[in-house]
């Protein structure tokens, strides 16, 4: 507890008071998200009938169940034609239950057996608000629009265990309302805010809520992290396994709030520390089909890393010369779930390529793991997040002005 303490000197006081604060209630907001780009079949239900809300001006009121389908770059549903490239579903009252079936051709993952962009995949999500289908290409484009607290209790039990200390559930509902708000104010001239899967934050309509998210949510209705009265960018992952990194090192973006700090709390995560391996020619494969020239592989090792010990760079030497690599990149080219982190050191073995790490997520900002044992001891939520997030304030959403976005 001395080492805690001594390592949030300064922070223990900082509390968020609630409403008794002064700080009025956030206005209502809403975001658009992604539930999926390329969808081929979509089965919506509803207890009551339903509105669609044409892009050509039609209103129509049906019965549920309702079916759409994308045939020849054309809306179909329940096998007529639509003549609009675009609607609006709304539930006279509920919710809304949709399957959505995706093609091979998706690069979105929303659900939760954990099946790899690229593969078939249907998903069943019950969502509040509405459901926008929109003629792309060859596929249907999905997007729930829907009340932004109502979003971040489907967020919290997708990101964090309902059953961990309020405080983390807490902090963890003001993180994901404070990315949400900071991509609706950067995203104007999108048909969506957010994509529902980890490329932004996991998203399972309400799959997961019960009472314990409900109130987490609502004794921090409204209240986002903001640096210099705008939300940040709130960045969080699951361990960080030692100092948490510097956004720059990550995404090429100098962010003031999020530099590593120390994170010696997240011991007990099951991601700690871990063990890989994959094939040299895996590696090789999956390169040339990102478009990256690459010989045989002779073998690969760290050329450079973070203050924080991460891998930056990678060298490859191959029959058709030498190629460096991001740490981040190998991630993404071999598989997230198979490199959990770039803390890690690795070694050659004939045609294998062995990979012991620490660590899982990019290791920017909020580490959830490590919030979890900071509550368990005692701190509350509004002084983890200006642990993780620092030289931050607690705000509430309907007194921040827009982020200034920084450039690569």
């Amino acid at each position: 507890m001395k080492l805690v303490t001594t390592m949030l000197a300064g922070l223990c006081v900082w509390q968020w008071a609630g409403p008794s604060c002064g700080v009025p209630a956030a206005a209502a907001e809403s975001v658009r998200v992604l539930l999926s780009q390329d969808a081929q079949r979509i089965d919506l239900r509803a207890g009551d009938r339903l509105t669609l809300l044409f892009s050509n001006g039609e209103r129509r009121e049906v019965p549920p169940p309702i079916s759409f389908t994308a045939v020849g770059g054309s809306i179909v549903l329940n096998g007529e034609k639509v003549p609009a490239d675009g609607l609006v579903v709304r539930a006279s009252s509920g919710y809304l239950a949709l399957v959505i079936a995706t093609g091979p051709s998706s690069g979105l993952s929303i659900n939760a057996n954990g099946a790899p962009p690229g593969s078939d995949m249907t998903t069943a999500l019950e969502v509040a608000g509405q459901v926008s289908v929109l003629r792309r290409g060859k596929g249907l484009m999905v997007v729930n629009e829907l009340d932004l607290e109502e979003y971040v209790k489907g967020v919290v039990p997708s990101e964090v265990n309902a059953a961990w200390h309020p405080e983390v559930l807490k902090a963890q509902a003001v993180a994901a309302r404070t990315y949400a708000l900071y991509q609706r104010m950067v995203s104007a001239g999108r048909d969506y805010d957010l994509v529902a899967g980890t490329q932004d934050q996991v998203y399972r309509g309400r799959h997961g809520i019960d009472g314990r998210i409900e109130q987490a949510v609502e004794e921090t209705r409204g209240l986002v992290v903001t640096y210099h009265q705008a939300p940040i960018y709130a960045a969080f992952s699951s361990t960080a396994a030692g100092l948490t990194e510097d956004a720059f090192n990550v995404w090429s973006k100098d962010l003031p709030y999020l530099k590593g700090v120390e994170c010696p709390f997240d011991v007990k995560s099951p991601y700690y520390r871990w063990r890989a391996s994959f094939k040299l020619e895996t590696l090789e494969r999956n390169l040339r089909q990102q478009g990256i020239a690459v010989g045989t592989i002779a073998t690969l090792a760290p050329a450079s890393y973070s203050r924080a010990g991460r891998v930056t760079k990678l060298r490859v030497l191959h029959s058709g010369g030498e190629l460096y690599l991001r740490g981040e990149d190998l991630r993404r080219v071999i598989g997230y779930a198979a490199i959990p982190s770039t803390q890690f050191d690795l070694d050659v073995v004939g045609p294998d390529v062995v990979v012991s790490g620490y660590g899982a997520g990019h290791a920017v900002g909020l580490c959830q793991w490590g919030a979890k044992e900071l509550a368990e001891l005692g701190y509350s939520f509004a002084t983890i997040l200006r642990y993780y997030y620092p030289g931050t304030e607690l705000q509430s959403a309907s007194l921040v002005r827009p982020p200034s976005v920084p450039g690569p």
